[in-house]
């Protein structure tokens, strides 16, 4: 059987790695004035907004890939390059893509028989949308173990039953560059996840909230003063979960900015060596430009699936 895996262009997975894996990616649109950009898990675009637009970028707006334009690409490409796809989108609670695809995947069901057929693959086709239920770096431990899984040879319901055990098990950290862009963003968007209280501090005393995801669902944890010593903590409980053993064998990473600055942080090359240590794979990337929209510049996201645990 061929499996096929799709993420949307806010997963924060390497691009190279995506090209290698063969995972096909739904772009997001992102707004910015008059301007409008396709994305398409470009790094450099993240760069270049950083540079044009730094802190002033939280007006920017993200959309999700229409239902029609996601219908097209699985009609056009999916339905005869693959039997079995796995869409596995950005947490369904923070954007529309998840409800986008899932509408497209009822009318490609409808009618793909025709297209199939004519490409010489008369069996069914088979498509399922799942909720990662993630951000961020969180949102690419599912993709990475779908594609273990496939390329070990698991059957498409044993990948289906594994990623959605993981999707209810998995987390991700973040630290903002700023918590005033964060503050303003959030306003902008009519979020709560950072209260004022917590933003006027971070700029007044340089306090850094730690926030926390998991199941949808975006809360502070802890509070920091300084970046460096918020990176800092980020990294040591990090290293704590990776010796108390993860679920799967994958520790992803982004940041909102050049990668040198993130190896530069406290602790860094402790966190490498410790997933070194233990077996885990660590992927790193530049933050996508649809999570950096939302959380701006110099933001460092951490992800991994675990037992259930505390920020401490």
């Amino acid at each position: 059987m061929r499996i096929g895996i799709v993420v949307d262009a806010a997963c924060d997975l390497p691009p190279q790695w995506l090209d290698r894996a063969g995972i096909v990616l739904l772009p997001v649109t992102v707004r910015i004035g008059d301007a409008e950009l396709v994305y398409m898990r470009d790094p450099q675009a993240t760069l270049a907004f950083i540079r044009d637009h730094g802190l002033r970028g939280h007006r920017a707006r993200t959309a999700a890939f229409p239902a029609d334009r996601i219908r097209s690409l699985f009609l056009d490409r999916l339905v005869i390059d693959y039997d079995h796809v796995f869409c596995l989108t950005v947490a369904r609670s923070r954007s529309r893509i998840h409800d986008n695809a899932t509408h497209a995947g009822y009318a490609v069901l409808n009618e793909y028989r025709q297209r199939r057929t004519a490409a010489g693959h008369p069996t069914p086709f088979v498509l399922r949308v799942l909720d990662t239920q993630q951000l961020f770096a969180g949102q690419g431990i599912l993709p990475v173990e779908a594609v273990r899984l496939r390329d070990a040879g698991a059957s498409a319901p044993e990948i289906a039953s594994r990623l959605e055990f993981l999707a209810g098990r998995s987390y991700s950290y973040m630290v903002p560059g700023d918590p005033g862009y964060l503050r303003a963003r959030t306003r902008h968007r009519g979020d709560r996840s950072v209260g004022i209280l917590a933003a006027t501090l971070g700029r007044a005393f340089d306090i850094r909230p730690v926030l926390h995801c998991h199941r949808g669902g975006i809360r502070p944890v802890g509070r920091v003063r300084g970046f460096d010593a918020a990176a800092h903590r980020l990294f040591d409980f990090a290293c704590e979960r990776v010796r108390d053993g993860l679920l799967t064998p994958t520790l992803c990473l982004s940041y909102g900015g050049e990668l040198d600055a993130m190896h530069a942080l406290p602790h860094y090359d402790r966190l490498i060596a410790t997933c070194r240590d233990h077996g885990i794979e660590v992927f790193e990337t530049v933050m996508s430009l649809t999570g950096l929209v939302n959380v701006g510049p110099g933001a460092l996201t951490i992800g991994f699936a675990a037992p259930p645990h505390a920020f401490a």
